[in-house]
């Protein structure tokens, strides 16, 4: 048995050996498919196939896991592909808290698990989605990726080239969100309970987008609303049609949101906030994507 051979980490089919990988491979697979449920779905087929495979087959088994749940996620995410193309409204991810995958060790890592990046990942074809998380989340070479995804190392650059280009726009703004954060939001819900517009306007940045998910389970806009006036008077509305109900500020995928509950329906919003403005706001109603978040207490 060689230095990259199974051993004092526990062979193959040992639970504690996978259970070990298990966060990092939950982390990988959720942020390749935005979905906790799926990235669930993905780890536990990667864990049978751990619990068959055989010690030589398995000279590094944290690259083993890797490879296994990346190919898993990209077949899957081909699928998915299709099905949130005929999905009622606009599909967003699905908010998680932001220690689901235990600590979030670098920058790189933080970033990619933003809700705002994991919804602009959503422009990026699937090997061009994998190269990114793989080498940007997870430090890969290329030529390890390019063992995962089958194809040359000169490849897995141009992807990654492509998908920086694609993300270049948005990325800088995507950072933890910093303790005047949770002000902001404090005045956002203030201006919109209170009706004013003007002062809601101020906190918006001149290009946001507004986007609803209730994936047809509840009422919700079903396309994304554009342009400070329209987002604002979008707000508006929504306040003195209803109220805001009960709201608590919550922190999920690394940075603010704002928890609602008006009526029975829950609702969570997240923000991506730059420079003290509102850049992008992302409404989940969708019920089957609010279970992994709790308000407090």
């Amino acid at each position: 048995m060689d230095a990259t051979t199974t051993g004092a980490s526990g062979d193959p089919g040992d639970p504690g050996a996978f259970e070990k990988h298990r966060p990092l491979l939950l982390g990988l697979a959720y942020r390749l498919l935005g979905s906790m449920w799926d990235a669930e779905d993905v780890v536990q087929e990667a864990f049978l196939r751990w619990t068959r495979a055989g010690a030589a087959e398995i000279r590094d088994p944290r690259a083993y896991l890797v490879t296994i749940v990346s190919r898993l996620a990209l077949d899957q995410l081909r699928s998915a592909r299709v099905t949130r193309e005929a999905y009622t409204g606009p599909w967003l991810p699905e908010p998680v808290p932001a220690d689901a995958f235990g600590p979030l060790d670098t920058a790189e890592m933080t970033d990619t698990l933003a809700y705002a990046t994991l919804h602009m990942m959503e422009r990026l074809s699937p090997p061009e989605r994998a190269v990114f998380v793989l080498r940007e989340a997870f430090e890969l070479p290329y030529e390890q990726i390019a063992g995962v995804l089958g194809v040359p190392a000169a490849t897995c650059r141009q992807h990654h080239r492509r998908a920086a280009a694609r993300l270049a726009e948005g990325r800088d703004r995507f950072r933890p969100a910093a303790a005047d954060h949770t002000e902001l939001l404090g005045r956002f819900l203030d201006a919109a309970r209170g009706g004013d517009l003007g002062a809601l306007t101020e906190l918006l940045a001149e290009d946001i987008v507004a986007w609803n998910d209730g994936g047809g389970r509840t009422r919700a806009a079903l396309h994304p609303v554009e342009g400070r006036a329209h987002v604002a008077a979008f707000i508006a509305g929504l306040a003195s049609r209803s109220g805001l109900g009960t709201t608590e500020i919550v922190e999920v995928n690394g940075g603010p949101a704002v928890w609602t509950h008006i009526d029975g329906r829950r609702q969570l919003t997240v923000f991506d906030i730059r420079d003290g403005l509102i850049h992008a706001i992302y409404g989940v109603l969708n019920p089957d994507k609010l279970s992994r978040v709790r308000p407090p207490g």
